[in-house]
């Protein structure tokens, strides 16, 4: 699974004053976000729910996740996602009410359930969005992801939003995304860019012996080192 380290940028280009009309673009109109309650609380978040959602996303927290029969990724395991949350410096969570998320088009559920206030404990988990930073001069943004049938309607900028202004209100400017190669537009139009450094994500791997490394867990045949 390729990934990409991008840098969020906090200068904006100077303005490029043209004469000439824009071309006249013929897009279509993004549907409209619908009711959801963001918080970032962490006693918000039910791990199950939270499994339940990479699994919908087909999100694996691993470089090089494991596939099941189907092409799918495996299943990311409870209890180490619980800890994963627990350590998390920033969390956000997003809920919608359970027929927007599971059906777009049907008004569904009893008249009374749309009169209780939307809330992580009366909605559904259709986004998340987790950043882990040593607090005081660096960030990294992890699983960020909007359930399949809410996509393309401003939540993920949303999360990717609310991150930043969390982080950058605790002084920390130097904020990096790992991202997918097909995840790269979506960063890039949130304000994201290549490192200045011109760095390369880099993972660490083990040797289990002379003639096999295993990058996470994935393994890898390599030659074995000459004596000299």
């Amino acid at each position: 699974m390729a990934a990409v380290l991008l840098r969020f940028q906090t200068q904006l280009p100077a303005k490029i004053y043209n004469t000439q009309k824009p071309p006249i673009r013929h897009n279509k109109r993004r549907p409209p976000t619908p009711p959801i309650h963001i918080s970032t609380n962490i006693s918000d978040i039910n791990t199950t729910s939270l499994r339940d959602l990479y699994t919908s996303c087909n999100h694996s927290c691993h470089r090089f996740p494991n596939l099941l029969s189907d092409g799918r990724v495996e299943p990311v395991d409870v209890d180490k996602l619980r800890v994963a949350v627990e350590n998390s410096s920033v969390v956000v969570s997003v809920f919608a009410r359970p027929e927007i998320a599971g059906n777009l088009k049907s008004g569904g559920g009893e008249w009374y359930k749309k009169m209780i206030p939307l809330n992580a404990g009366s909605g559904e988990l259709v986004g998340f969005g987790r950043a882990v930073s040593d607090h005081g001069l660096t960030a990294s943004i992890y699983d960020l992801m909007v359930v399949p049938s809410l996509q393309r309607r401003g939540i993920g900028r949303i999360i990717l939003q609310r991150i930043i202004r969390l982080l950058t209100n605790k002084g920390i400017y130097d904020i990096a995304a790992l991202c997918s190669n097909q995840e790269m537009g979506f960063f890039k139009a949130c304000g994201f860019g290549d490192d200045i450094l011109g760095s390369t994500t880099m993972m660490y791997t083990r040797s289990g012996n002379d003639m096999v490394k295993s990058a996470g867990r994935k393994l890898l045949s390599i030659p074995p080192l000459r004596k000299h």
